[in-house]
């Protein structure tokens, strides 16, 4: 028996059960994992609520990043190997001490990327490289927005960004969050609770307005974030803290200037091994070089998965958390 958090009701961070529940031996295609840290993310929260239904329904081990160790093989697994050092982004059953991963999702970490490292940065780095390599090009000259720049994925794209070569605007909720996104990349410091972001976006870039607009925000961002796009830009919706976007009228790209939208996820741009493996060893590389660094601002016992919910939604947290079994 290994320590877990569960789901067995959808609803508020409370429903989050600390118990000890049994992990068979790895199946066909699979590996065991001794995890050393796990990912705490947004997408956690959706799954919680009932926003993005359990694909195995429920109870349901929360969770899908971590790093750890693998212990055991299943039949069918050739280039993996017990005392393998290995991070994901994987179905459901983060949350506990040891769990079962489809191997062909794990990727093996470099001995300069630790497993703290590993966890806080998975789904966060990975998302990071598509939205700015694959999603919108980023390049020498890019002016991008970023929503929540002081958040997990905002810390690491406002580094990336800005060594890519890009103006880096940031809208952040508190002046210790302006601080903080400022060393990390972030050229201009937006505080939405203040300012009109808008206004201020036409003010910094002198009415030329950004080429990609990057909102894991959702509801409360939209339509303003159009707004501050020039003619056929990007509108990149990857996430949706404050709520989903309600169902809009397509016009309004046209009426705005003939821009792009799109909601990309990881699912389907990491769905092939090799693309996985190409996404994850960009990320690896920017973070070994030292370009890129990932903050873990927020450690909990993995008991304290409530409390680690609770800050997330509360806004209280700045770049990755993780939990440690």
């Amino acid at each position: 028996m290994v320590a877990a958090v569960r789901v067995h009701k959808i609803g508020g961070p409370d429903v989050l059960t600390y118990e000890d529940i049994d992990i068979p031996a790895p199946g066909q295609g699979q590996v065991k994992l001794r995890q050393h840290a796990i990912g705490i993310n947004f997408i956690d929260t959706y799954f919680r609520m009932g926003m993005y239904p359990s694909p195995v329904g429920l109870p349901f081990v929360a969770g899908n990043e971590g790093a750890g160790e693998v212990i055991a093989v299943g039949p069918g697994v050739t280039d993996l190997k017990v005392g393998d050092r290995v991070g994901y982004v994987a179905p459901l059953g983060g949350y506990a001490a040891e769990r079962l991963l489809p191997a062909d999702r794990a990727v093996k970490l470099p001995d300069n990327i630790s497993y703290e490292q590993a966890a806080g940065m998975m789904l966060k780095g990975m998302t990071v490289e598509y939205l700015l390599n694959r999603t919108y090009k980023v390049s020498k000259g890019t002016i991008v927005l970023i929503h929540a720049a002081a958040g997990g994925v905002g810390l690491i794209a406002c580094q990336w960004a800005n060594h890519l070569g890009a103006t880096v605007i940031g809208t952040v909720g508190s002046k210790e969050k302006g601080e903080l996104a400022k060393r990390n990349g972030c050229h201009h410091v937006i505080y939405y609770r203040e300012e009109d972001f808008v206004a201020r976006v036409k003010e910094i870039t002198s009415g030329k307005l950004c080429d990609v607009v990057y909102d894991g925000i959702g509801k409360t961002t939209f339509p303003g974030s159009l707004d501050c796009l020039r003619p056929m830009g990007y509108f990149v919706s990857f996430g949706s803290a404050s709520g989903q976007i309600d169902a809009f009228n397509i016009n309004l790209l046209q009426a705005k200037g003939s821009l792009f939208a799109t909601r990309p996820t990881l699912n389907h741009y990491a769905a092939k091994r090799e693309d996985l493996l190409a996404i994850a060893n960009d990320l690896f590389k920017v973070v070994g070089s030292g370009a890129v660094k990932i903050p873990v601002n927020q450690k909990y016992a993995l008991k304290d998965a409530r409390k680690a919910h609770e800050d997330l939604e509360g806004r209280a947290t700045t770049g990755s958390s993780i939990l440690v079994p």
